[in-house]
């Protein structure tokens, strides 16, 4: 199933839709420096067993939306306004989220804060924001004023498309293999006149955060969140056991859990797909019988 390409929030931002447009539509949010790509094999699947559209967005600076203006800082809640322009931009009053890691993040700030625009989530190992502990809010602040200061570095250039798929799987924040790496790197491509390419994304998004939230704030913002939520673990991702993930876990009232064989990109792992399509699929038809109650 090929993607349809859309330009939303006049322009601001771009995306990837899969589905007939007139059918119920999802949301995807996307991780840390991926973009819309990383539900290009998730997607289709859902798409045809459910009978839905999902429209998947690259986040400010990430995939083929535009870059903040000089200046402007990337903090997590200013990605809730590209969720809202893209309902906006789409003529939806609220929409279920199917999200992954930073966009998990999003998600659920979005769902504390504005529950009646979010119907459901559904979360890819991830749940909640990073936080940083009250004590240690001048050193992060003393991080973010220090790395905001430095110049970016030019983005990476790279000889072809599979030299830029090798450097992502060699100096990723968390495991990822070349097959799941494959169209994220793809689709943050843009080709250069000598032959080489480059990535798209915008360097100011490796910066360090000025504020992060504390633990008890994103405790509190999940305890907040009414949507009826999916969490997808894999058993080599990013939570698990943590003391924060166990908090957070407890914190989101009807939270349903379940841990899959797979990494922190399992909705792109071959060998993981069909399984969070099947995990996805049987919790939603579950909830549109009243099997799960909002």
């Amino acid at each position: 199933m090929t993607p349809t390409e859309l330009h939303l929030a006049e322009g601001r931002l771009a995306a990837l839709a899969w589905g007939k447009p007139d059918a119920p539509t999802w949301l995807a949010l996307h991780g840390w420096l991926d973009n819309a790509a990383s539900f290009s094999r998730l997607a289709p699947l859902l798409v045809e067993r459910l009978g839905i559209r999902i429209v998947a967005l690259d986040f400010a600076g990430h995939g083929r939306s535009r870059r903040h203006p000089p200046g402007v800082d990337y903090a997590i809640w200013d990605y809730c306004h590209d969720v809202l322009d893209a309902m906006v931009s789409l003529e939806l009053e609220s929409a279920p989220l199917l999200a992954h890691s930073m966009g998990a993040g999003v998600a659920c700030l979005l769902a504390a804060a504005l529950p009646e625009r979010v119907e459901r989530l559904m979360l890819i190992d991830g749940l909640g924001t990073l936080s940083t502990p009250g004590d240690d809010t001048a050193q992060q602040l003393r991080r973010g004023l220090l790395g905001h200061r430095r110049r970016s570095s030019p983005s990476p250039r790279y000889a072809d498309l599979e030299s830029a798929v090798a450097a992502r799987v060699a100096g990723g924040v968390t495991p990822i293999d070349a097959d799941s790496a494959w169209p994220l790197v793809e689709r943050n491509l843009e080709p250069l006149e000598d032959g080489h390419v480059r990535l798209r994304t915008d360097g100011r998004l490796l910066r360090p955060s000025l504020v992060r939230f504390c633990p008890e704030q994103v405790v509190g913002m999940l305890a907040a969140i009414e949507a009826p939520t999916l969490l997808i673990e894999g058993d080599r991702g990013i939570l698990g056991e943590r003391e924060g993930a166990r908090q957070n876990r407890a914190a989101l009232k009807g939270l349903e859990r379940r841990v899959l064989q797979g990494g922190h990109h399992l909705h792109l792992e071959r060998e993981a797909l069909a399984e969070v399509v099947g995990s996805i699929a049987q919790w939603w038809q579950m909830a549109a019988t009243g099997v799960v109650e909002k």
